[in-house]
This record gives structure tokens, C-alpha cells and sequence, in this order.
């Protein structure tokens, strides 16, 4: 009898039905989450901490394998067409294909980003790219989800990783203070997500996105209600990913407390995955129901758009301005989803694909200003830039430009494409209401452009006038304190001292400016060597430019500027991918 029982079931289990796998479809992130497993079986192999170089290394070689799958598969798709497989789980598509390479690329930039980051704080080991290449490949599956389910795991993976990396830097409070914070409205958000997809479930049925579209195009649902809530509770979810208001309550801090290596590669990588997600779900399943969640769309867009791009102003931050600038990109890339339209997702994957080079170089040099510790991110430390290291202030000053839609950048083509397919859709309002934040947005990339440039780098000191350039001001911790008034000078010592005239230049003062008068920066009367040490201590240092760093910001530079002046390319590629993207 036991046996018979053990023959049936062994009958039964050979007959279990196994979907067909294609394994080119899935091949990225199992690149990805592979090679993330085999660098840390490695570094748990070794005597000591792996080496930065072996870990830098190996990780561009991985984000360049998964970079030359997703090429092959742009050519099996253009000669093969879009298919689903994994019994319709996954589809590979240009535009899965598209968002691929985007990632592969932002890990590949952000590991040359990290390994001078790394180097200077002295962390040693394999963790950091470990747990970037293992958020990747959730970028990478939510990109290529056909499932409600393959999108919550997509989502988790990519989420759980970041977490950990904002609390990366544990020497900082506030990066462990980020990564909580971080966690909590993260947890909740997935919990309201995963809650929107149980209720879309009950309305249609199933998480197949196939199957969704399906369903509401060959039934009239008389009483939507429930799947109204579950569309809803997914947009939540998806807003507090791409950063839209107001679900955008955790950026300002996560930015600024985690490390800026982090801060550059989840501006790019969250974004790129969850508006793939975003732009598959409401397109491929409920773009039915469009006129249902399109208004909820617009208001995060409109809303997205005016909250980042006002509140930036009044930062001192540069961390915290640029959070409040991706919300604004957000709104932005949001403008093309409103659209519903082929030419809207084109626009919005286009945005993608340049603001990730926009960012990743932008915070590969505030990662750089930032020194060791990377705390130092106040606007006044940019001051000067410009005449300390010229070429790091010029990138950095094309980035920030780019991010403005300045003219000859994918910064302008982006926000161009965008604007133009929500006024094409009908969206005039929405459309102008863009454009009237991104020439509020420029104040502010032009206000750290314009002081990087500026004479001077130490910032206004205290007791400074407010106008007027015969008072002098110095430091009180060099001599006595005080300020130096043209008319009446205090005693000055033998060695000198530095000062700052009010209008915000530098000078030196000295027994020999017998009226208060002192001579420029070009002219100083060094009296003493404690003199010039005092002096020298004064002046802001340059930072120390490391060549895998230097070699990530020539590449977003180089990127931004190249496809700026010659756009058609990048914007072919974009639209292509949208003409393989199954509608259905």
C-alpha cells in the first residue's frame, strides 16, 4: 500500500508542469545578484578584508556583463520581436532592455564613484558593492516585470539594500539617523504597496499584467471600488519611490545623511526601477482605467514639480538641494506618464536615462567637496571653486546647468520632451506650470555656479559689515579678535594677520598698514613664517581628485554634453524602445 502510494506520487511529481525559461530574458539580474554572492563568498574566504582594487574591479567587470547581456538582447528583440516568458512573469522588451542598460551603467559609474570614497574614509572589504549590486538587480527586475508579485520582489530587493547602505557610514549620526528613517516609511510604503496589489488582485482576478489588461478590456466592471483602492495604495507606493509629494517626506534627510557615493547611485537606480514599474503597470494593465488614475498622476505631478523646486531655494545644503531638485525631476518625468501616450513614455524613459548621468557625475563631486567624514556639504565651501581647481568647477558647473535645461545639454532635451508630450496629450496647464518651475529651479543651480566662480573661500566671517569695503574683519582665534576699522586699527602683531575685507576679499594685514590699509591677496607682506603658516591655514584646501573618480564625472560630463549637442540618437534610442514596449 505505501508503496503504490510512493509510485503515484512520484507519478504525480513528474508531471508537475515547469513553465519554459528563456534564460537571455532573466540574464542581467541573475548577472547582477550572482556576481553580488560570488564577490562576498570571496571576501568571506580571505584572511582579511578584500581588497578595494579586487572589489572595485570585479564589480565594473560584473555591471559590463550585465551591460553586454542587455545589448545582446536589444538585438534578439529587434530581430525577434517583444515576447513574455516565464509563463508570463517576465518580458523583455526594448524598453526592459533600455532600463537595463541604464543600471548596469549607474552601477558601473557609481563603483568608480566609490572606490576613492572608500579609499578615504578607510573602509576596506567587499559589503558596499555587494549590496549595490544586489539593489541593482531589483532595479533590474522590476524593469522586466509582466507580475504585481515580480514588481514587489523587485521592489524589496532593490529597497532592503539601499537601507543598509545609507547607514553605510556608521562614524555618522546622521547616517544611521537617515537609514531609520528610511526604513520605517520605506517598510510602511511596501506594506501599503503590497496592499494595493492584494486588492487589485481581488478586482481582476490576477497579478499578471497580461491578464489584467485582459480582464478589464473584455468586462465592464459595474462597481470599481475595489479596484479603484488598490490602484490608489499602489500609486502610494510607487510615489514614495520616485520621491513625488507628498510621499517625498524621507528625501531631503536620506540625501543628506547617507553617504554621497549612496546618494548618487539611489537618485539614478530607485528611479530608473520604480518609474519602469510604474510606467509598465499603469500602462500595460490599467491603461483601461486611464482616466481613473490619470488625475491622481497630475496632482502628484503638479505638486512634485512646484514643492522642489520652491523649497530648494532657501537650502544651504548642497546634499539637500539636490534632493529637493530630484523631487522636481521627478515632477518632471511624471509630466510624460501623465501623457499616457507612446511619446510619453519615450519622454520619460529619455529623462531617465539623462538624469542619471546629471546626478551621478553631480554627486561624484560633492563627494569629492565633502572631504573625509563627508559632512562638509554647506554652499560656503563651494566658494572660490573655481580658482582652486578649475576643471572640477567647470564639470561640476555644466552638471548643474544640465539640470537646469541649459541649452547644448540632455538637460534641455530632456525637460523639452517631456513638456512637449503632456502639451501634445493636452496637458497645456501641466506643461507651463514645468516650465515655470524649471526657471525657478535655475536660481538655484546658478546660485552654486555663480559661487563657485566668486573671488574669495572662506566664507563672510563674523562681525563682517554688512557693505562698504574699507572694514576688515579676522580671525579672532589668530589675534585677539576683534575688527580692524580703517580709521582706528587695533595693535596688530609682528606676524600678521589674515583678514577679509567686507566686500568678501581676501587681504593681509600687517604692522606696516599704518591707516588700516592692506594689501591683496597678490601683494602679501609675510613678516614671519608663523605669519605665512597662519595665512596658509586660512585658505581653502584643493581636494584631492582620485583618477577612477575623475575618470566617472568625465564620463556623465562627456555624456551630458555630447548627446546635448547631438541629441537625435539618444532620443532615437528612447523612442525605439518604446515601439517594441508590448502595450498589452
Amino acid at each position: 500500500m505505501i508503496a503504490s502510494l510512493l509510485a503515484t506520487h512520484a507519478a504525480s511529481s513528474d508531471t508537475i508542469p515547469v513553465p519554459p525559461i528563456r534564460w537571455l530574458a532573466i540574464m542581467p539580474p541573475i548577472i547582477m545578484i550572482g556576481g553580488a554572492v560570488l564577490l562576498l563568498g570571496l571576501a568571506s574566504l580571505v584572511s582579511r578584508p578584500l581588497r578595494m582594487t579586487v572589489s572595485t574591479v570585479a564589480t565594473v567587470a560584473i555591471s559590463g556583463g550585465a551591460l553586454g547581456v542587455a545589448i545582446w538582447q536589444w538585438t534578439d528583440v529587434q530581430d525577434h520581436g517583444a515576447h513574455t516568458y516565464v509563463k508570463q512573469a517576465v518580458v523583455m522588451d526594448g524598453f526592459s532592455v533600455l532600463v537595463t542598460m541604464l543600471v548596469a551603467i549607474a552601477m558601473l559609474l557609481s563603483a568608480l564613484v566609490a572606490d576613492g570614497y572608500l579609499r578615504r574614509e578607510g573602509v576596506q572589504g567587499a559589503e558596499f558593492h555587494v549590496l549595490a549590486m544586489v539593489s541593482a538587480s531589483g532595479a533590474m527586475l522590476m524593469a522586466t516585470a509582466n507580475d504585481l508579485i515580480i514588481v514587489f520582489l523587485g521592489l524589496e530587493i532593490l529597497s532592503i539594500a539601499l537601507y543598509v547602505l545609507t547607514a553605510f557610514n556608521y562614524r555618522r549620526a546622521a547616517s544611521g539617523e537617515a537609514a531609520l528613517k528610511y526604513f520605517l516609511l520605506g517598510g510602511f510604503s511596501s506594506a501599503i504597496f503590497v496592499y494595493g496589489i492584494a486588492l487589485t488582485y481581488g478586482a481582476t482576478g490576477s497579478t499578471n499584467l497580461t491578464q489584467i489588461a485582459d480582464f478589464l478590456s473584455k468586462n465592464v466592471v459595474l462597481s470599481n471600488g475595489l479596484l479603484l483602492a488598490g490602484l490608489a495604495l499602489m500609486l502610494v507606493g510607487f510615489g514614495f519611490k520616485v520621491a513625488a509629494v507628498p510621499f517625498h517626506m524621507w528625501t531631503p534627510d536620506v540625501y543628506q545623511g547617507a553617504p554621497s557615493p549612496v546618494t548618487g547611485f539611489m537618485s539614478a537606480v530607485a528611479k530608473a526601477g520604480a518609474f519602469a514599474a510604474m510606467l509598465r503597470v499603469l500602462f500595460s494593465a490599467l491603461g483601461v482605467v486611464a482616466t481613473d488614475w490619470r488625475p491622481i498622476v497630475y496632482g502628484l505631478a503638479v505638486l512634485s514639480l512646484l514643492l522642489g523646486a520652491f523649497v530648494a531655494l532657501r537650502q544651504r545644503d548642497v546634499k539637500r538641494m539636490l534632493a529637493y531638485s530630484s523631487i522636481n525631476h521627478a515632477g518632471f518625468i511624471l509630466l510624460g506618464v501623465v501623457a499616457g501616450t507612446a511619446r510619453g513614455a519615450s519622454a520619460s524613459l529619455y529623462y531617465l536615462f539623462a538624469y542619471m548621468f546629471m546626478t551621478i557625475g553631480s554627486f561624484a563631486i560633492v563627494t569629492l567637496l565633502g572631504r573625509e567624514g563627508d559632512a562638509d556639504h554647506d554652499l560656503e565651501r563651494y566658494r572660490g571653486l573655481a580658482g582652486r581647481q578649475p576643471v572640477l568647477a567647470l564639470t561640476f558647473a555644466v552638471l548643474l546647468l544640465a539640470q537646469a535645461g541649459a541649452p547644448f545639454t540632455t538637460g534641455l532635451w530632456a525637460k523639452v520632451q517631456v513638456v512637449f508630450a503632456a502639451i501634445e496629450a493636452g496637458y497645456v496647464p501641466l506643461g507651463a506650470i514645468a516650465l515655470v518651475t524649471a526657471v525657478v529651479a535655475a536660481y538655484f543651480y546658478l546660485r552654486v555656479a555663480v559661487l563657485m566662480y566668486a573671488a574669495g573661500g572662506l566664507g563672510e566671517p563674523e562681525g563682517a559689515a554688512a557693505g562698504g569695503s574699507a572694514e576688515l574683519a579676522y580671525d579672532e582665534s589668530m589675534a585677539g579678535g576683534g575688527t580692524i576699522a580703517a580709521t582706528a586699527p587695533p595693535e596688530i602683531p609682528d606676524e600678521g594677520v589674515a583678514v577679509r575685507a567686507a566686500t568678501g576679499g581676501l587681504a593681509w594685514a600687517t604692522p606696516a598698514s599704518a591707516a588700516g590699509a592692506v594689501t591683496t591677496l597678490n601683494e602679501q607682506i609675510l613678516l614671519s613664517e608663523e605669519g605665512k603658516d597662519k595665512w596658509e591655514e586660512t585658505l581653502p584646501e584643493r581636494v584631492p581628485v582620485p583618477p577612477l573618480s575623475a575618470l566617472a564625472i568625465g564620463l556623465c560630463t562627456g555624456v551630458t554634453v555630447l548627446f546635448g549637442v547631438w541629441p537625435q540618437p539618444l532620443i532615437d534610442f528612447a523612442n525605439h524602445a518604446t515601439l517594441l514596449f508590448l502595450p498589452h
